[in-house]
């Protein structure tokens, strides 16, 4: 049987391969503490279970769910957005719900991209952004990360002979993997770019509302939208999820806001592959976004404690990891011998020691020497996993 040749650049997956080390370790009876996902550990506000809950006995909910019918749903997140960065949004040509931001962000290159066009991607950055490109017959054009540049792209680099290509660039900060935030000067600077070069401008936002403040007192600092920088959506679309900020990742949720050309595009795609999730998950999802926003300060707060006490006890290890601004994640350096082998020192230490983490190289070439914590368990777990850690490195 022969597959289609857009298939051949998903077929390495460096997290098919952690799962393998995982299930090593439980066979082998080790206590797994897996901080390889960026899944929060975090319980759903009660008023979104409430909405959901109320729904499933309506008979009207039970059908399919089309366009017209997430009306209510864009229009609360619109205004979501209005209220949080002060830009109007027409909730009927600029806002499309999705089955969750990673279904929108991997659809997209299809509407873009004729095979052979270059995206422009960051390196680290999300696997799924990649797999879009490579599903649309795309060529992906990496854009290292580095942190003497504070893992922004140095958009002066790309070759001349790529953006002749190029139809569309990725960006998303509050970052994952590095935890990186750009600031508004440089969206300002990339839609500019963008703009000369006829490019679309793409940016994945789950992190929205998880940004740190050094008084645990005060509220978190907010993030730049990318239309902060665009305003009148011009080569610009977001996407955001309800994933992060109010722990709703098994709902599968999220929303686009940008270029109505943008959104209608992929409103087409979208028409050619699915309908919508069940109606009860969107009252859900109107629930958390019109109603009290004090949990997503819990989130915070929980997550600031969390890295905390993982910054504290990494340093008390010897491992000097920076401090993240944002995001439920460390991004940390490897010590040598390991400082070139991310996927080995990543799949030796959970088959060793039970501790799952995220190597570096899953997320691009300039990934590796790195490794990824989620802050998905409590302090005194993370603690734990620290110690277990020390342990390993002291036996190697």
């Amino acid at each position: 049987m022969q597959f289609a040749q857009r298939l051949a650049p998903l077929q390495l997956n460096v997290f098919a391969d952690m799962d393998q080390a995982k299930a090593k370790a439980r066979v082998a009876g080790r206590e797994l503490i897996d901080l390889s996902l960026g899944s929060s550990d975090l319980p759903t506000p009660e008023p979104v279970l409430r909405a959901i809950a109320d729904s499933l006995p309506d008979p009207s909910t039970h059908g399919y769910l089309l366009f017209s019918g997430t009306q209510a749903f864009r229009h609360a997140a619109a205004q979501w957005y209005t209220q949080k960065f002060g830009i109007p949004v027409d909730p009927e040509t600029e806002v499309l719900q999705l089955i969750g931001s990673q279904e929108g962000t991997a659809h997209l290159p299809l509407a873009i991209l004729n095979p052979g066009d270059f995206a422009l991607l960051q390196d680290p950055g999300y696997p799924s952004h990649a797999g879009g490109v490579y599903l649309a017959s795309g060529q992906v054009y990496p854009m290292p990360l580095l942190a003497e540049n504070h893992f922004l792209p140095a958009l002066e680099d790309v070759p001349a002979t790529v953006l002749a290509q190029a139809k569309m660039m990725v960006l998303s900060y509050p970052h994952n993997p590095t935890t990186a935030i750009a600031p508004l000067d440089f969206f300002q600077t990339a839609v500019a770019f963008c703009q000369q070069h006829n490019l679309v401008l793409i940016h994945d936002f789950p992190y929205v509302d998880l940004v740190f403040t050094d008084n645990s007192n005060s509220p978190s600092s907010l993030a730049p939208s990318i239309l902060q920088a665009d305003p009148n959506k011009t080569v610009s679309i977001e996407f955001f999820t309800l994933s992060k900020s109010y722990n709703m990742g098994g709902f599968r949720v999220g929303y686009a806001i940008g270029n109505a050309d943008l959104i209608r595009g992929l409103r087409q795609v979208k028409a050619a592959i699915d309908f919508n999730q069940y109606r009860g998950i969107l009252n859900g999802a109107i629930a958390a976004l019109t109603g009290s926003q004090a949990p997503i300060q819990t989130v915070i707060e929980t997550f600031r404690q969390r890295r905390d006490a993982a910054v504290a006890a990494l340093h008390q290890i010897g491992w000097n990891v920076p401090t993240p601004a944002a995001t439920l994640y460390l991004w940390a350096k490897l010590p040598e011998p390991w400082a070139h082998d991310s996927i080995r020192f990543a799949t030796q230490l959970v088959e060793a020691t039970g501790v799952a983490v995220s190597p570096g190289a899953g997320f691009g070439k300039s990934g590796e020497g790195y490794v990824r914590l989620a802050l998905v368990h409590e302090s005194l777990v993370l603690e734990t996993a620290i110690a277990r850690i020390q342990q390993f490195l002291n036996a190697s």
